[in-house]
């Protein structure tokens, strides 16, 4: 989940290129659309977005998809912000944040809940 155009679809064309099935969302609202339809193992959102975005989104994720892998990009963020995720700080290297995604992926796969 993205609000930005350019990095939300490289970002995905990049993991879809490395073999990972991937959707996106623009916005908060959009992102719960696609927890409710698919099946999604890691869920990597910017931190700050429209509609849902900053804490309230980290609080939605905390209570509602806890048994979700979560990956936190931010601009914005402060790193001595505590949030309970992986936070990757813009700008990040695709292949820095491949990595963690399937270090995430492997865990899902292996039964380890977050």
């Amino acid at each position: 989940m993205e609000d930005e155009d350019a990095i939300r679809l490289s970002l995905r064309d990049f993991l879809r290129g490395r073999g990972y099935e991937v959707t996106v969302a623009s916005d908060g609202v959009g992102a719960i659309k696609q927890l409710l339809d698919n099946d999604v193992d890691v869920i990597i959102s910017d931190y700050r977005m429209d509609i849902l975005g900053g804490d309230y989104w980290v609080k939605f994720l905390v209570r509602y998809c806890p048994d979700k892998k979560v990956i936190l990009t931010s601009g914005f963020l402060r790193p001595d912000f505590k949030v309970p995720f992986d936070v990757v700080y813009k700008p990040f290297d695709y292949a820095e944040l491949e990595i963690l995604v399937g270090r995430l992926v492997s865990e899902v796969r292996d039964g380890r809940v977050p």
